[in-house]
């Protein structure tokens, strides 16, 4: 019983330390904008605080009141790597814009378009807590 009860507190020990050394994961993914496999991709907060003045990355969606009680809507994707390669895109598909209004803020941002139009042809967000900002005073 006194052997078991070691490891236990031994092992509470370690999962608590461990667990301090895993805690606020940060996952950066600078932009990348790849005018070959026309893809561009990277997380909004390595973009605003990156060491360049070129990185940005984001989507957004304008909509307009068609003057008969509806709305027009379009939407666009925009990317600029560290090397000034630009991207983007646009679309009026609603799947498309769906996607775009369910991203939040710091997300990693992917998205591919179609060479010849400039048509968007996938967005994709991943909204995930490595991508938040730390908090204020924090060390990491």
């Amino acid at each position: 019983m006194r052997l078991n009860r070691k490891y236990l507190i031994g092992g509470v020990a370690a999962a608590f330390t461990s667990t301090a050394a895993i805690a606020g994961m940060v996952q950066p993914a600078p932009v990348d904008v790849d005018l070959a496999t026309f893809f561009a991709g990277g997380d909004m907060l390595s973009a605003r605080y990156a060491p360049n003045k070129n990185e940005f990355i984001g989507c957004g969606v304008r909509k307009f009141d068609d003057g008969v009680g509806g709305a027009t809507a379009f939407g666009f994707c925009q990317a600029e790597d560290a090397e000034g390669e630009r991207a983007f895109c646009n679309t009026d598909n609603e799947d498309l814009l769906d996607v775009i209004e369910a991203s939040a803020d710091y997300g990693y941002v992917t998205f591919t378009w179609d060479e010849k139009t400039g048509q968007c042809l996938r967005i994709g967000f991943s909204n995930q807590s490595f991508y938040v900002p730390p908090k204020v005073g924090s060390n990491l």
